[in-house]
């Protein structure tokens, strides 16, 4: 991939942390406003119009050709060879409640989640960024990262809980270690550093926005991503399809989860 997409991709993600940064210090009470629908029929808040509008500020003016997908504007043809695959907020919720763990995910494939080559993650209120490349392996602030090897019997999963959940999810939670921490991406970069040994979402709702970048990451630190079904998780790059995901450190973590569903 030519490195002018990939520092094209990083000065949006850093441009929007630092918005976002800047915004929450001098606007929190107004970064919960809803102020529209977005191209996904799920309301827009203002914190995630700012960010959004970073990212499309930064594409128009920029000589390099890039299409853009993301949760507000939907799809952006720029006639461009790739995509940037981008939510601009994924954790919105915490982000104006005030819980420190939400972030910017981008990723730059082509035509589906199989054919993603770059993706970053930057946790906004850390500056922690996760970055991988395909076949290149997986980085936390340029370190490189790996998926944990805990034994099952002792197992820390983050679950989608509340409306999202299914009988699964319930039986998960009553064995082993849980949390339920709001934000895809960043939970599944914690998957990819070893933090978490799992991560759940038994209903077919994640996007594609949600999950492109963090699929890779996890993928490049030696995890595996499936959907409930046991198939190596794939999707079209497009807000109208939705998928469940189960993301881990090594196959025999989710191997119950799969035969359960099966049953």
């Amino acid at each position: 991939m030519n490195e002018k997409i990939k520092i094209l991709a990083q000065q949006i993600v850093n441009n929007i942390y630092n918005k976002i940064k800047k915004q929450t210090k001098e606007n929190f009470y107004e970064m919960g406003k809803t102020i529209d629908i977005g191209a996904d029929g799920t309301p827009t808040k203002f914190i995630d119009k700012i960010a959004e509008d970073v990212a499309i500020k930064i594409i128009k003016k920029s000589k390099i050709k890039v299409n853009l997908l993301s949760e507000e504007i939907g799809f952006l043809d720029n006639n461009g060879e790739y995509i940037f695959v981008l939510d601009p907020v994924d954790g919105t919720r915490n982000a104006y409640r005030g819980i420190p763990f939400y972030s910017v995910s981008l990723a730059i494939g082509k035509s589906t989640l199989r054919d993603i080559e770059y993706g970053i993650v930057k946790n906004i209120p850390t500056g922690d960024t996760f970055i991988a490349e395909k076949d290149q392996g997986a980085f936390l602030n340029n370190n490189r990262i790996s998926v944990s090897d805990v034994p099952p019997n002792k197992t820390l999963s983050s679950l989608v809980l509340g409306v999202n959940c299914d009988n699964n999810t319930i039986s998960l939670c009553k064995k082993n270690y849980v949390r339920s921490l709001g934000s895809a991406s960043l939970e599944m970069c914690m998957v990819a550093m070893g933090a978490l040994d799992l991560y759940y979402v038994g209903k077919e709702f994640m996007r594609v926005i949600d999950i492109a970048a963090s699929t890779l990451i996890v993928r490049e630190a030696g995890g595996v991503v499936k959907d409930i079904y046991g198939e190596d998780l794939d999707m079209d790059i497009s807000l109208d399809k939705r998928t469940s995901v189960i993301a881990a450190g090594s196959e025999s973590c989710i191997k119950d989860i799969l035969l359960r569903h099966k049953k």
